[in-house]
């Protein structure tokens, strides 16, 4: 039996720009809704849900950088930015507001294609099916390392892919220092300062979800000169 292809949103004001991406993704396999600004994206989402969201930064009215903020505590779907600025800085600004990549126009398709294949991969968690489920504890949080899920008391912590896939890969190697340019490489990025800056940035998003104190972290420590360690209890 086959699988059910990813459902992707798009959301862009430009027709042009919208259809090129639609048949682009369509060709390669994919499902496409269409949203043309971000008020049309948010009914959308209020009835269905995606396995991606690709946003268009520049938007006239609520820009990208709003939406993505707007939606990421109800939306647990994997967000790509799309937009003409490529600078660092609006590439960190994108990742604080939650989105788990960023890709500058104007763009290769087959590195849209590529980059929304690793986010999907990323997003994909297999509960194991052998295996007794195994925990780390972190204080009053529990992370059940078979399913990639967060638990605090019976309420689950709603993780973006890309905090899902640093956790797997903190759980699998604890108490032991991983460098930002592994950490790079684990997500499936190229290594490079800017890069290196995102998983900064995602760390600290990540704190804020495990640690009673985000800016004096207990479990998720940054280790000088060697890079990130998951210390669980």
């Amino acid at each position: 039996m086959n699988e059910q292809p990813a459902h992707i949103l798009v959301v862009d004001d430009d027709a042009r720009i919208r259809t090129l991406l639609k048949q682009f993704l369509i060709k390669n396999g994919y499902l496409v809704t269409e949203a043309r600004d971000a008020a049309h994206a948010r009914r959308i989402l209020s009835g269905l849900a995606f396995d991606l969201l690709i946003i268009d930064v520049m938007m006239p009215g609520e820009d990208g950088f709003s939406l993505t903020r707007g939606v990421r505590d109800s939306v647990e779907s994997p967000i790509m930015l799309l937009t003409a600025k490529g600078d660092t800085e609006d590439k960190i600004t994108g990742l604080e507001a939650g989105a788990d990549d960023y890709l500058p126009k104007p763009f290769e398709p087959r590195e849209l294609l590529l980059r929304v294949g690793a986010i999907l991969r990323r997003a994909a968690i297999i509960p194991t099916q052998d295996e007794p489920p195994k925990t780390l504890a972190l204080g009053d949080i529990r992370y059940n390392i078979s399913r990639g899920e967060l638990w605090q008391g019976e309420d689950l912590i709603r993780l973006t892919s890309t905090e899902s896939a640093l956790m797997r890969v903190f759980a699998r190697t604890p108490n032991e220092a991983l460098s930002r340019v592994r950490l790079v490489e684990e997500l499936g990025g190229a290594a490079g300062g800017a890069q290196e800056r995102a998983v900064d940035v995602q760390i600290t998003r990540l704190r804020r979800k495990i640690e009673a104190d985000a800016k004096n972290p207990r479990y998720l420590q940054t280790v000088r000169g060697e890079g990130y360690m998951l210390t669980p209890d």
